[in-house]
């Protein structure tokens, strides 16, 4: 047993892709009701927490300087979100690694606020259970709950009722960052402008991803990946329709834009299928980069204390 004061705490958070996102209309409150399989993959973000004289926060890797480190930046909410329930003083150096696109529709930001919440519980020895975790991350934002429950889970509400769902091995994905980010709400917006304007097509439920998770049918998978918001980050970066089309005619199994975009998923048949696709598709000059990832990955969790 640790005896000794914890100083330092280092959380991992994966990336997450959605495989099937159904968006229903704009509420009252503004939010949209969600119908969606998260999925998380081997990309991560990791926050380093150690004891401070206050709450602050660095974020250091590709994007750094998009990332807010006032308290717009969540992970430094989640920080005081923890203290203020938990009777701590929030004070708390947070230093970010990005290693999840910024601004990609791939949670980093949801990815920062589990690894913070994981990461000050440790540190302040609260010891909250991790349904009380989970009851935190979902008034920080609706991916995350999922940042912190890992692995793949049906997500009601607006994301933030989870479900897990157990499905046969792993998939290999390869991930393609477009030029600059795009804004969840913009696209949201996008979407709600184009029903407005006339009749748009809605994603079929979720029942075929499920069927195909649960055979572990990597083929059956790629011919139903489904998301309400790619017609409208597509209208918003057009070019995201030739990088769709050149990972199909590359042999991927099926691309998916991610979430709100632009990062584009494409699955692959297997890991050797998925480095072959990575390096066709760096050649195309269709995206800004490629990254590997496998999944299902582990939600937030320590890798280190000291």
């Amino acid at each position: 047993m640790r005896r000794q004061p914890i100083e330092r705490v280092t959380v991992r958070a994966p990336a997450k892709v959605n495989l099937h996102l159904s968006v229903g209309r704009r509420r009252s409150d503004g939010f949209h009701d969600l119908t969606t399989i998260f999925h998380a993959v081997g990309l991560y973000d990791e926050v380093d927490a150690v004891h401070a004289d206050a709450l602050t926060v660095t974020v250091s890797g590709e994007g750094a300087d998009s990332v807010p480190t006032d308290r717009d930046n969540l992970a430094m909410r989640a920080a005081a979100l923890l203290g203020m329930e938990t009777g701590h003083e929030p004070v708390v150096a947070l230093a970010i690694r990005k290693g999840i696109p910024v601004a990609g529709g791939c949670a980093g930001g949801s990815a920062d606020a589990a690894a913070a919440l994981v990461a000050c519980d440790a540190l302040w020895g609260t010891g909250l259970s991790r349904g009380e975790l989970l009851g935190l991350a979902a008034r920080l934002g609706s991916d995350v709950p999922f940042s912190l429950h890992g692995g793949t889970a049906l997500g009601t509400g607006r994301g933030e009722r989870l479900t897990p769902v157990l499905g046969q091995g792993s998939y290999s994905w390869v991930l393609a960052l477009a030029d600059g980010g795009l804004s969840t709400p913009d696209v949201y917006a996008e979407l709600d402008r184009q029903r407005d304007s006339g009749p748009v097509g809605v994603v079929s439920d979720a029942s075929a991803v499920l069927t195909a998770l649960r055979s572990g049918d990597a083929v059956a998978l790629g011919h139903v990946l489904a998301n309400d918001l790619q017609a409208a980050a597509i209208a918003l970066r057009p070019t995201l329709r030739l990088l769709l089309d050149t990972g199909k005619d590359l042999g991927a199994l099926g691309g998916i834009v991610s979430g709100s975009g632009p990062t584009v998923a494409f699955l692959a048949r297997n890991e050797e299928h998925a480095v072959g696709l990575a390096a066709a598709l760096a050649g195309q000059g269709v995206c800004r980069s490629v990254r590997r990832a496998d999944g299902p990955a582990h939600g937030a969790r320590i890798v280190e204390l000291a």
